[in-house]
């Protein structure tokens, strides 16, 4: 079985899983992310709630393995201040 490791990111409020951009375009989701996920340089961070459900759950349809790594903080994320998703 293909695995993938992806990082969770968060903060108190809020988390994102960093994906390649590339992949993001692989899985053909990039329609289909919500303005609440950012981007910076060629990393995707896709807000936890929706968009990277979408990411997990295509990477398992293909029979991907997932393994999350977390980093937690418990200050505000710099996530937030990167550029929105924009296709």
């Amino acid at each position: 079985m293909n695995k993938i490791k992806l990082k969770f990111y968060s903060d108190p409020g809020h988390g994102w899983v960093a994906v390649k951009r590339k992949i993001v375009y692989d899985m053909d989701l990039a329609g289909k992310i919500s303005p609440y996920s950012y981007q910076r340089g060629q990393t995707v961070y896709l807000e936890e709630d929706l968009d990277a459900n979408l990411l997990i759950n295509s990477l398992r349809d293909r029979g991907i393995e997932i393994i999350l790594l977390e980093k937690s903080t418990n200050k505000y994320s710099p996530i937030r201040s990167y550029d929105r998703f924009a296709v």
